[in-house]
C-alpha cells in the first residue's frame, strides 16, 4: 500500500476542521483538490473513509486511516523542529497536540499544566472520562485524560491518581431536602444536577447508598463552572469535585461527609514516540500528582 501524504494530511485536515471547504483554506488548496485527495486515498486502500455529513465524521476503516495520518503528521513535525535545531520557535512553528481531557479536570488541575508549555497548540476535546478513549481509538486525538486503564490498541496507559467527589448542596436546598440526613427516601425525591446525558456520577452514588435505581428529578448543566453555581444557587445536589468544593467556601455543604465518590484517572497516548507528545506528558503528570490523590 502506498500511502500519499498529501492525500493523508487532506483526511486529517478535512475530519479536524469539518468540511471540505475549511480543510481547504487551512491546506492553501481549493475544496475540489482535498476532494480528489480523499478520493485516491479511498480508492488505494479500497474503503470508503469518510461520511459526507455535516461534520464530515471517519468510518470505521478511516478511523485508522486517520490514527496513521496524525501519526505521520507528529513525526514530521518533530522532524521539522529536529533539522531547524529544536528550538521551541523553530521550523515550522508550534506543534499542535490533540488532546481529550474530561471537563472536571479542564476546570480544576488540567488547564495549567498545558500553559507554561511554549511551542504547543492545544487541540482540547472535552468529554467525559467514560467516553475519553473513543477519540484516542478513532484517532482524533493523541493523547487521553481517561477513567479507563484498559489501553487502547497502540497506546501505553500510566495511572494519574484519584479525583475525590463530594455530594453536596446549597445549605439552604440541604435543610429542605435532607433534614434527617441522606436516606433512601430523600435521594428519590430531591432534585439533582447532571453535566450532561453521559454523566453517572450521580446515579452511581445514589446506588452505592440505597441498592436500588431510583429516578429522582434531574436538571441538565453541561459547563463545570456553572454546573456547580447551579447547586449552590440550590437547582438540586451533586457530586462536585472537592477542589471546586473548597474553592466556593460555604455556599456548598457536603451532605454526606462519610461517603466521597473517587474516581481514578489515567493517561493514555500513543506509543509513538513524540518529543512534543512527552513533554506534554510529563507536564500532566507533575500537574497530577501535585493536585490528585
Amino acid at each position: 500500500m502506498n500511502l500519499d501524504f498529501g492525500q493523508l494530511r487532506a483526511l486529517s485536515a478535512a475530519v479536524r476542521c469539518g468540511t471540505f471547504d475549511a480543510a481547504a483554506a487551512a491546506l492553501h488548496v481549493t475544496p475540489s483538490a482535498i476532494s480528489q485527495r480523499i478520493k485516491a486515498l479511498e480508492t488505494e486502500v479500497g474503503r470508503v473513509l469518510l461520511v459526507r455529513s455535516r461534520p464530515l465524521a471517519v468510518t470505521d476503516a478511516g478511523a485508522s486511516v486517520l490514527r496513521t495520518a496524525r501519526q505521520i503528521e507528529a513525526l514530521s513535525a518533530d522532524l521539522a523542529r529536529d533539522l531547524s535545531g529544536g528550538g521551541d520557535g523553530d521550523g515550522d512553528g508550534p506543534v499542535t497536540v490533540p488532546l481529550a481531557v474530561n471537563a472536571d479536570s479542564l476546570s480544576t488541575w488540567a488547564l495549567p499544566a498545558f500553559a507554561g508549555l511554549s511551542g504547543h497548540l492545544f487541540e482540547i476535546h472535552r468529554e467525559d472520562e467514560e467516553h475519553t478513549v473513543s477519540l484516542l481509538r478513532d484517532g482524533t486525538v493523541m493523547a487521553a485524560i481517561t477513567a479507563d486503564s484498559a489501553p487502547v490498541q497502540g497506546c501505553t496507559v500510566e495511572r494519574l491518581g484519584t479525583m475525590r467527589y463530594l455530594a453536596v448542596a446549597a445549605p439552604d436546598f440541604a435543610e429542605r431536602w435532607f433534614p434527617d440526613g441522606v436516606t433512601a427516601d430523600a435521594l428519590a425525591a430531591a432534585p439533582h444536577v447532571d453535566f450532561d446525558h453521559k454523566d453517572d456520577l450521580q446515579r452511581r452514588y445514589i446506588r452505592s447508598r440505597t441498592r436500588r435505581r431510583l429516578t429522582p428529578p434531574c436538571h441538565r448543566v453541561p459547563a463545570s463552572a456553572d454546573f456547580a453555581e447551579a447547586v449552590a444557587l440550590g437547582l438540586g445536589w451533586a457530586m462536585v469535585p472537592l477542589m471546586q468544593v473548597e474553592a466556593m467556601g460555604d455556599r456548598l455543604v457536603d451532605i454526606d461527609p462519610d461517603h466521597p465518590l473517587d474516581r481514578p484517572l489515567y493517561w493514555q497516548q500513543w506509543r509513538l514516540r513524540s518529543p512534543a507528545l512527552d513533554t506534554v506528558a510529563t507536564a500532566v503528570m507533575e500537574a497530577a500528582r501535585a493536585t490528585l490523590r
